[in-house]
Formats: C-alpha cells, sequence, structure tokens
C-alpha cells in the first residue's frame, strides 16, 4: 500500500461529516512500560500523538487491549466518513519508534481509514487480533 493524500474535498468532508478518527494507545500491563521497553519515551510518544493529531482526531490511553505480545499497541478508528466507505478499527503492533508514530500522526491528519491508505511504513505494522480481543476495544 502506498501512501496517498486525499483530495482537498474528501479531507473536508472526513473533517466535517461527525465523529472524527480516533487513536486509542494501549498504557496497560506491558504496552507503555519501561520494564518491556526500556529505550523508549512513552509518556512523549502519547503527548505527540496527541499534539500531532490535534483538533482532526481524538487520542486516547486505554487499560490493556490484551495483545500484550504485540506491544506497544495502537489502534486508529475511522471517522465517520472512513466508516460510511467501510473502513473498520485498524490495529498497529510494536509502536516503538517515532517515524511509526509520526506516520501515525499524519495518516489520521489526511483522513484516517477509509479516507486514505495509510503510509507504507505503518501498514508494515497492521495485524488482525482475535475477534474476542477486537470485540473488548473501548468505545
Amino acid at each position: 500500500m502506498s501512501f496517498r493524500r486525499p483530495s482537498r474535498d474528501a479531507a473536508e468532508k472526513a473533517g466535517r461529516s461527525g465523529a472524527p478518527c480516533r487513536v486509542t494507545v494501549c498504557r496497560g500491563c506491558c504496552c507503555g512500560t519501561t520494564r518491556k521497553h526500556p529505550g523508549v519515551d512513552h509518556l512523549a510518544q502519547l503527548d505527540r500523538l496527541v499534539d500531532g493529531v490535534g483538533d482532526t482526531g481524538k487520542v486516547r490511553a486505554s487499560e490493556c487491549l490484551d495483545v500484550c505480545a504485540q506491544s506497544n499497541v495502537v489502534v486508529v478508528s475511522p471517522s465517520s466518513a472512513g466508516r460510511a466507505a467501510g473502513a473498520r478499527p485498524v490495529w498497529l503492533r510494536d509502536v516503538l519508534d517515532d517515524d511509526v508514530t509520526e506516520g501515525i500522526v499524519e495518516w489520521v491528519r489526511a483522513g484516517g481509514p477509509g479516507v486514505v491508505d495509510a503510509p507504507d511504513l505503518v501498514s508494515l505494522f497492521m495485524f488482525s487480533p482475535s475477534r474476542k480481543v477486537r470485540s473488548q476495544l473501548p468505545g
């Protein structure tokens, strides 16, 4: 998948047609801990997501999403426009790197799932958790 910028109309439609993208950052038992990932500044990562996404989406920290083997986990849920286009939440594993975090920010700012393809780097980290885990996503 290559990253493509949405047309101005698509970006505007995504921004004003209901709920924005939602970024859920797991911060439970393994994700976001220096015990498991001592070289990662987890607070800075969360701050970068919040600051970078800004008003184009919502970022929230969650309790354990029960996919600890994949930590750090981030879930990007589509906006209303993305859902109308058939998009579902996208699960990302091993989000431990500033470049991946920046790619998530760019993707959400451009419209997110269903509006624009994920950047190539971000797409490398996509995975599908079990149906049971997906059904427990908060919100």
